[in-house]
């Protein structure tokens, strides 16, 4: 895994224990709500690989944060699309002959 999407990965997993704990939920209650084991909540909170998206999304939707995951890779904020779309327009434009 490149090393940039590996620290993207633990920074997600440190966010969502915070966001977890802010809401005051125990690590019990959240895995019981995931229906996964503390250990499997545990490996996603540090930002492990191997974790199922589905167990990412359904975390996302217990702590209210699901609209965010949804617009992950929104094409309206695709800077990299975007730039190259406007490098793909035309420089002038003709008009057709008729």
């Amino acid at each position: 895994m490149p090393l940039p999407a590996a620290h993207a990965l633990r920074k997600l997993g440190r966010d969502l224990a915070l966001a977890r704990r802010k809401r005051g939920i125990s690590t019990a209650d959240m895995a019981g709500r995931l229906f996964i084991s503390r250990d499997t909540l545990w490996r996603l909170e540090r930002g492990d690989p191997t974790v199922a998206l589905g167990t990412l999304a359904t975390a996302a939707f217990v702590l209210q944060l699901h609209d965010r995951l949804a617009g992950l890779a929104a094409p309206a904020s695709d800077d990299l699309a975007l730039g190259l779309d406007e490098r793909r327009l035309p420089q002038r434009i003709r008009r057709a002959r008729t």
